[in-house]
């Protein structure tokens, strides 16, 4: 994936993201070892980069994360605020309701081979995700703080002049695409090439996985920074400068079971040997079935991860229109089942063309419930707070214009 380059070291840039998926360490052509068994992060879409800038994020093989701690002040004050909000004695309501939008820390780590150099052990957000999407925002008018030095705040307004009037930079981002099967990234270079009148569209494509914009993911990610918007609302106490909201959702198709039901076909002629015609299984790939269940002449499409090959399969079988009428049932396997029974889709004369209603399935959510949709926002990268007496505009004005913009991508 694209790096940055190496920056200053007193630069107040946003530091790097978290976020990994689990891998084995590999020597040789492979990834590289780190200390005591500890693997350079995989998923990392912006900020120092282990092994090739001062700084870096490791995952260790628990399956935390372990970022570096930057030279002074910037790494005791990064330390200092994680110790606060996760003081085991905080009764501070205002911090207790913001540990919800941080990674978990789990205090400080050295290695025994090297017990001078110190880690923040950090929860890894993308953990739980199979093709995790990633993408790190910096938010706020101001990339520097209030104690920066004059030809400081030159080079950062420099990088971004854009950052008082949009309120947020794109760092980099990583996107999964299903019809490829592989990921697509973006550096901070793409980022700061974005104006005011492309920002819509280089934030819409982090959301689009190759085949259909994820409305579902869109919707989940504006529930979960209003939620951080009400709380830099509520709060008179700190004020942030250079950091980020990490913004993770998941880019693999859900387990889902497609249920097409009075399924009537005008022309069969055309249809490939197998698709509807002994009434019995066909299979596309491991991933894809066809059963004519004998209740109601209904049949049912199990669909996972193969949509890339369905689309590929469905264009060869249906050169030719077939006239069809049906009806989806959607239905999540999941455990939570929350798509069950809440979602019914019809269409008359479709001219066989399932694609549309599958991407309604996989891209298109009722709203009543992206909640359950797989998504994670954080607040990374806290080296540059302070404590204020005054709510942080910045910050919130950042947060307004983000939201504005993902609305105004799920509205259009």
């Amino acid at each position: 994936m694209a790096t940055e380059p190496p920056r200053p070291a007193e630069e107040a840039e946003a530091q790097p993201p978290l976020g990994a998926a689990p891998g084995p360490a590999v020597e040789g052509g492979g990834r590289r070892r780190g200390l005591n068994g500890c693997v350079p992060l995989s998923h990392q879409v912006a900020g120092h980069m282990y092994g090739k800038d001062k700084g870096g994020i490791l995952q260790h093989p628990d399956g935390t994360v372990l970022k570096q701690l930057q030279p002074p002040p910037r790494g005791p004050r990064e330390q200092e605020f994680y110790n606060k909000v996760y003081d085991s004695d905080c009764c501070d309501s205002i911090l207790l309701e913001l540990r919800e939008y941080l990674p978990k820390y789990f205090g400080v780590w050295s290695p025994p081979t090297a017990p001078n150099e110190m880690y923040l052990k950090l929860e890894d957000v993308t953990r739980k995700f199979n093709k995790p999407c990633i993408m790190d925002v910096k938010i706020g008018q101001k990339s520097y703080d209030p104690y920066a030095s004059a030809e400081k705040i030159q080079q950062q307004v420099s990088k971004y002049p854009l950052m008082e009037e949009i309120g947020f930079l794109v760092l980099g981002m990583r996107v999964y695409h299903v019809s490829s099967d592989s990921y697509e990234t973006q550096n901070q270079h793409y980022g700061r090439g974005l104006t005011k009148e492309t920002v819509k569209d280089g934030i819409a494509k982090f959301f689009h996985n190759g085949y259909c914009l994820r409305k579902d993911a869109i919707a989940a990610s504006i529930q979960k920074i209003e939620k951080i918007l009400a709380w830099f609302e509520g709060q008179k106490q700190l004020n942030f400068y250079a950091s980020s909201l990490l913004f993770v959702y998941e880019g693999s198709c859900q387990a889902t079971t497609v249920r097409l039901s009075d399924v009537t076909l005008a022309e069969k002629r055309g249809v490939p040997k197998g698709l509807l015609s002994g009434g019995d299984i066909l299979e596309y790939n491991n991933n894809i079935h066809l059963i004519n269940s004998t209740e109601n002449g209904k049949i049912e499409a199990s669909v996972s991860k193969g949509l890339s090959k369905f689309y590929a399969l469905h264009k060869k079988a249906y050169s030719k229109r077939h006239h069809s009428q049906l009806s989806l049932k959607v239905e999540n396997l999941e455990q939570d089942n929350v798509w069950k029974s809440s979602t019914c889709i019809t269409q008359e004369h479709l001219n066989g063309n399932v694609i549309p209603q599958l991407e309604k399935v996989f891209c298109h959510m009722p709203a009543e419930i992206k909640e359950s949709v797989n998504v994670e926002v954080r607040m990374i990268d806290f080296a540059h707070v302070f404590p204020s007496n005054a709510k942080d505009e910045g910050y919130i004005y950042g947060l307004k214009n983000l939201i504005t913009v993902l609305q105004n991508i799920l509205d259009n």
